[in-house]
Order: structure tokens, then sequence, then C-alpha cells
């Protein structure tokens, strides 16, 4: 790939090199437009935007990072495309059924690295189900989605500056090396406060509890982060794919969300069910 700076407009003009940081601040500023975008419309637009970032994550699992062969690839294709179907129909326990029962189907066709194969389909399940669960919480699905949001984007930009800032020892050296305690710590201050401003503004009756869910929330997510980066590490990829400028693949923009995401939904369903998720994820 050519690294050389882009050619002066006009004779004698120093050319322009758009920074890394700049480059990320732009199309994180796209994604989450987008991303807010289909939040606020809901039903298919706001699944169909997961189930093609979750397709997305499992090609970039299966084809960037483990390398098999297309069969695995198509197959949890396929599955991923019918689950984000039955969820578009308001089923969103027949999708979660339905990316379960293709775990087996990913071991079957899998010519090797079985496991690491499910695992793949499991992982971009999670992209998927976690998101269309608690939206589909009627009275407070929007809220949820931008809580999530908050948190987990707070911590990556928190986590982030905070680490360049301070620096310090690090949090997992064998597994991310730039990754410090400070920058965790300084991530989940950032978690709870957006956290906590989501529940005060949204009139969540017990705003402190949210608090403290976002903590949870925000260590869960961090740790997304490091599981990405040990499959990476495990397999010798840097980045899962450079479909985004500045930030390689789906996978490096959505480790942290779909975990916390998933951790979330899981405990919206246990409180209060598939149809009252989100009420039971933020009223407590």
């Amino acid at each position: 790939m050519n690294t050389d700076p882009p050619a002066p407009a006009v004779p004698g003009e120093k050319p322009r090199v758009v920074s890394e940081t700049a480059l990320r601040t732009r199309w994180a500023v796209i994604l989450a437009a987008l991303a807010l975008l289909a939040v606020v419309a809901g039903g298919w637009p706001f699944v169909l935007f997961w189930t093609v970032a979750a397709i997305g994550v499992h090609w970039e699992w299966t084809s960037e990072i483990l390398r098999v062969s297309r069969a695995p690839q198509v197959a949890g294709g396929a599955v991923l495309a019918l689950a984000g179907l039955l969820a578009g129909f308001g089923h969103p326990g027949s999708a979660v059924l339905v990316i379960l029962a293709g775990l087996a189907l990913a071991v079957a066709v899998a010519g090797d690295r079985r496991a690491w194969c499910a695992g793949g389909l499991f992982y971009a399940g999670l992209v998927l189900a976690g998101p269309v669960i608690l939206r589909g919480d009627p009275q407070h699905g929007i809220t949820a989605i931008v809580f999530l949001f908050a948190v987990v984007w707070a911590t990556d930009v928190l986590a982030y500056f905070g680490g360049r800032a301070i620096g310090g020892p690090k949090l997992a050296p064998a597994i991310s090396p730039g990754k410090t305690w400070s920058g965790g710590l300084s991530g989940a201050l950032g978690g709870v406060v957006a956290g906590l401003a989501v529940a005060t503004f949204g009139g969540l009756p017990n705003p402190l509890a949210v608090a403290g869910l976002a903590l949870i929330l925000s260590a869960v997510a961090q740790i997304g982060d490091l599981f990405e980066s040990h499959v990476k590490r495990r397999f010798g990829v840097k980045d899962s794919s450079r479909i985004i400028p500045g930030h390689g693949g789906l996978m490096d923009r959505l480790d942290g969300f779909l975990a916390a995401a998933a951790v979330a939904a899981l405990v919206g369903v246990v409180r209060a069910g598939f149809d009252g998720a989100a009420g039971g994820l933020l009223v407590w």
C-alpha cells in the first residue's frame, strides 16, 4: 500500500495529512450518527442495521482472522440473516434460538477449527441479539440503547485519552500492550458519569442504581475489548479488517459494545422477560 502523503493541490503548497486521531474521530461521528438514526427509526431499519453488523463481524472472524473455507462463512451468514428476519417480525427469543441452533451447523460445516467457528457465530450473534432484545421494549427500548451507547462510548473515549495523558502500569501487557490501568479507570469513570447522566435526564426512578450498573457494563466492555485483542493476537492479526478508516474492522469497533449489550440484555430478560428487557435493565 502506498504510504506517501498526497500530492499538493497547488504547486508549492505543503501536503495535508489527516492525523490518526482526526480520522478516528471523523468516522466515529459518522458511525454514531448512523447508529442513532437506526435507534430512533426502530423496527426493520434497526434490525437491518444490526443484522448487517453481525454478518460483517462473522465474516471478519471467519475470513480475516481464522481464514477458514467458504462454507462456514456462508452458513453463519445465513443463520444470522434468518435470526434477523425473525427479530424483525417481533420474535427475538426465536432469533436467539436460531443462533444457538446454528452453532451445531457451524461445527458441522467447518473443516477445521470447529470450536473457533462456532465461537465466531456465537460472538457475532451477540451483536444482533443484545441490541434487538433491548430495543424491542416499547416503553424503555430507546433509553436502554442510548444508555448503552453512552456508557460504552464514554468508556472508550476516556480510556483512550486518559491512558495517553496519565500512562502508568499496563493493564494486560501480554494481550494489549497499549492499555493501562489509568486508562481503564478513566474509562470506568467516564462510563459511570455517562450512565448517570442518561438515567437522570431520562427520568429513571433510581439513577444511582443505574450508575452502578453502568460501572459494571463499563468493566464488561473493557473485558470485551481485551477478549477481541486476545483472539487477534492468538491468530497473529493486527486489525479484524480495514473496512472502517482509522478503526480497523467492525470487530475492532464493536468489541466492547457487544459484550456490554449481551450482559445488559441478559439482566433485562432475567428481570422482566423478552418483552420488557429494557425496563428490566433500567428500572430498579
